[in-house]
């Protein structure tokens, strides 16, 4: 009975752990990124803020006024998906979610 007894190997070379992981969360930050950068709606907190006529109060409330007046960071209404975005979070996740289990292994964190 004991000569039987096959011992629990990974399916996954160790050598590979490291670089496993690097490329998973790589992939998952980037779409991560992709999800905010599509997903974010700066532009009516910018059209809020520019329609005010007292320029103090404007950089009162926030100084990324420029930012949020050069750079929109969002689709219209008509272009935005609410599967786009929820097929676009979970892959990130699992993406994310993979990336970290291997770089826990690759550190030698066994879970």
């Amino acid at each position: 009975m004991a000569g039987s007894v096959k011992s629990i190997s990974s399916p996954v070379p160790v050598t590979l752990f490291p670089t496993l992981a690097a490329l998973l969360l790589t992939i998952g930050l980037i779409l991560t990124a992709s999800f905010f950068i599509s997903g974010c709606s700066f532009k009516r907190r910018a059209i809020k803020l520019l329609q005010k006529t007292n320029w103090e109060e404007i950089v009162f409330q926030g100084f990324l006024l420029p930012s949020l007046t050069k750079y929109e960071a969002t689709s219209s209404r008509k272009t935005r998906s609410v599967a786009k975005e929820l097929i676009t979070g979970t892959v990130a996740s699992v993406f994310l979610g993979f990336g970290s289990l291997f770089l826990l292994l690759a550190s030698g964190v066994y879970v």
